[in-house]
């Protein structure tokens, strides 16, 4: 992890959006083009086609894929870039964020106001469910980036004030804050709250991640897939998991 190599990259990438432009003009969202530049500045390993599928960054030794979202547009990649070279999921996740808001008519921007729920790294649980059955290929890995930044979102909500119902126009990054590697299926282990009991419910890993129910009931299935945990019993009509 490379803090100072992160913000000059953050800068080098705002320096690029047109003088005339505005947050969000950029063909690509600013989180995606900071992340490819940082763990390839070559701008030739960039959008490489290989087979049918185009991958972010290919370096001869290694796929990467930066995906902010949607992990089931990567279903049908995976199957083809599997066995071509080692593929690695970059999934950023927001540790803190400052929320601004963007005026459609005039462009104004508001100063920027900090989010009282912070991100976790539990947050990509969800999105693993998509990918499940790739998830123990040994070439198989992921690199959840936890980083400060400021999201834009635009005043153009159904309710009063516009910010109900609102859009989301680009997150600029402020600061690299920790990189998690899952290199193997033991790794996930990373994953699993640190102050949960040593017999635990969904509902005691709900508690422990900040997820919602259901997507820590969709965590404590991943887990048991890849073996990090496993079920012993039932309390009440849930079940009961240790970590092996």
């Amino acid at each position: 992890m490379d803090k100072q190599l992160f913000s000059d990259t953050v800068d080098e990438i705002i320096g690029q959006t047109p003088k005339n432009g505005s947050i969000g003009t950029l063909g690509e969202k600013t989180v995606h083009s900071v992340l490819k530049k940082y763990y390839s500045p070559d701008p030739a390993n960039h959008e490489v086609k290989i087979g049918s599928f185009v991958a972010d960054i290919y370096t001869g030794d290694g796929i990467m894929e930066i995906q902010t979202r949607s992990f089931n547009k990567l279903r049908r990649k995976l199957p083809s870039f599997l066995q071509i070279a080692p593929v690695t999921i970059v999934y950023p996740v927001h540790n803190f964020k400052w929320i601004r808001w963007v005026n459609p008519q005039t462009g104004e921007i508001s100063p920027p106001r900090k989010s009282p729920k912070p991100g976790t790294p539990y947050l990509i649980f969800p999105e693993l469910y998509w990918i499940k059955d790739f998830l123990s290929n040994p070439n198989l890995r992921l690199k959840i980036v936890m980083m400060n930044l400021e999201e834009y979102r635009l005043l153009d909500g159904w309710s009063r004030d516009k910010k109900k119902g609102s859009s989301r126009c680009d997150r600029i990054p402020t600061e690299l804050v920790n990189e998690i590697s899952i290199l193997q299926p033991e790794d996930y282990r990373l994953l699993i709250p640190s102050q949960l009991p040593a017999e635990f419910t969904s509902l005691d890993f709900k508690k422990a991640s900040g997820l919602s129910r259901s997507n820590a009931q969709t965590a404590l299935n991943i887990l048991h897939h890849l073996g990090v945990i496993e079920r012993i019993g039932k309390k009440g009509n849930a079940y009961l998991y240790t970590c092996k």
